[in-house]
């Protein structure tokens, strides 16, 4: 078979795009010339219930066209559930690069028109107060998307590159969880406003100094190999003093830091706006990047009635989120609603097992025999640990035993991954401070590795953030509402 010599000038574009415009163009040839195009206009297909999709949206159409508001109301109300009729079965999104079946696509757009149209225009019979209740509950019948970044040092600069190419494509989803450097990115995308993401994604904008060696000695005395003092200083000058409760208030984003307790009797916690609204967050960012043996264990930090800090629970200690909840799916599904998580993957000892996430992922199953040997060696692995944190004598290796048993027993994928390929050169830079251009480097990695997810994700998402501004539309519209009306009462009582 002669193969297009177009084909490879196309992969190149992909391996070296600079941005999303140029992936996007090549990728669009390359399912060109794979002949995955017409994949996309045939409707039919046993991967997902197309007649279904075609129904609600034929039904979507004519409610629009007649001004059939009642029906059109219901029908979204009743109808909407995520990945209806399984369109968001990650095979739909195998066979090309760019989007997935058509009809799947123009079902969520007419949604969306639809909710938006219902948001922004006045409909007889439902007043802004019912519209809010309306947008609310859907979306929590539907449920919304999250973001979670693992730990991985200095390697997490990749998460930027992640954050950066979902909210250029207005896909950024507005919780954000993070464990170790994960919280700590976290807690910076957490306090920064949409407005202020590109000075938020500049290198020279931030303090980059977070790691100090401190030595060996240093370490055995238990106060770490690196000094908690530069990091500490680090958080605060890149997150600033606000709290939880704060940090949403200024910029509508849920942060959610896991922290592992030292104490035997405590179990890992999820520090964010319900569970600690007062907070520090870059106390909990410490507390989430102090790796065993690296830093010490960290004291939590809040603010009281008078904006003063002091501890929070002083006689609890707490580490590393990552060691025990790297990706705290479950907990957000609880707090959030949470229907999709999009993982960011960085960890060092995770990455190398979870399959081929390359520049041209081409969405291939994994190899059986690898697939095999991870999974036998996780299996393995945790029955081992598990057998001796319970019998091992002496403490010290009990403990490791049970650290080990915890690492091998944790999910560290969500419903799409996104992970870096990691060079000897990215492992030697681990531990040490980062220079600008190597952060614009791993930025660029993370974009890379996010653009071929943006299909699938934006199936999943969109709907999701479409509500959410619905939400926050009518929320301003009755604030307004409500202040007219105490202008014109005052008015009308002067008068």
């Amino acid at each position: 078979m002669i193969r297009d010599p177009r084909i490879k000038k196309f992969r190149k574009m992909l391996a070296e795009a600079p941005n999303y415009e140029v992936w996007k163009a090549a990728a669009l040839e390359l399912d060109f010339l794979e002949g995955n195009a017409e994949w996309k206009e045939d409707f039919a297909s046993d991967l997902y219930h197309y007649e279904l999709i075609y129904d609600r949206l034929s039904n979507l159409k004519q409610y629009r066209q007649q001004n059939d508001f009642e029906r059109l109301k219901r029908a979204l109300r009743e109808g909407l559930h995520h990945d209806l009729g399984n369109m968001g079965n990650p095979a739909l999104y195998t066979h090309s690069r760019v989007g997935t079946k058509h009809l799947v696509e123009e079902y969520i757009t007419q949604v969306c028109e639809a909710l938006d149209y219902l948001c922004d225009h006045p409909v007889p019979g439902f007043p802004i107060a019912d519209k809010l209740q309306f947008f609310r509950d859907t979306l929590t019948s539907y449920g919304r998307p999250a973001l979670l970044l693992s730990g991985g040092a200095t390697l997490g600069m990749f998460h930027f590159g992640v954050i950066k190419a979902l909210w250029e494509k207005g896909l950024l989803p507005q919780v954000i969880a993070g464990s170790s450097i994960g919280a700590i990115i976290a807690g910076i995308l957490g306090v920064h406003t949409d407005a202020e993401i590109p000075e938020m994604l500049v290198p020279e904008n931030h303090d980059l100094r977070a790691w100090k060696w401190r030595g060996l000695l240093s370490a055995v005395r238990g106060d770490g190999l690196m000094d908690q003092d530069q990091l500490k200083s680090c958080l605060r000058a890149n997150i600033g003093e606000y709290t939880f409760e704060e940090a949403y208030q200024r910029t509508g984003r849920s942060i959610n830091v896991s922290v592992s307790p030292i104490q035997a009797h405590q179990k890992a916690r999820l520090l964010c706006g319900y569970t600690s609204p007062y907070l520090l967050v870059w106390s909990a960012a410490l507390a989430s990047a102090a790796v065993p043996g690296i830093f010490p264990p960290v004291t939590l930090m809040k603010k009281d009635l008078y904006g003063n800090a002091l501890p929070y629970m002083p006689r609890l200690k707490f580490v590393d989120g990552s060691v025990v909840s790297d990706l705290p799916i479950e907990r957000l599904m609880h707090l959030y609603d949470v229907n999709f998580t999009i993982v960011s993957q960085t960890n060092p000892h995770v990455v190398p097992f979870l399959g081929n996430y390359g520049l041209d992922e081409k969405l291939a199953a994994p190899s059986l025999p690898m697939h095999i040997l991870r999974s036998e060696f996780q299996f393995h692995g945790r029955g081992l640990f598990d057998y001796l944190r319970k019998r091992l004598k002496p403490e010290l290796l009990r403990q490791v035993s049970g650290q080990f048993y915890t690492i091998m027993a944790q999910r560290y994928s969500g419903d799409v991954t996104i992970a870096p390929n990691y060079s000897i050169r990215d492992y030697r830079r681990m531990l040490s401070n980062p220079e600008p251009a190597y952060v614009r480097e791993m930025i660029l990695a993370g974009e890379r590795a996010t653009w071929p997810k943006v299909s699938m994700i934006r199936s999943h998402a969109r709907i999701s953030k479409t509500l959410e501004r619905c939400v926050r539309r009518l929320k301003q519209q009755s604030r307004r509402t409500a202040e007219l009306r105490l202008v014109s009462n005052a008015e009308s009582g002067e008068a």
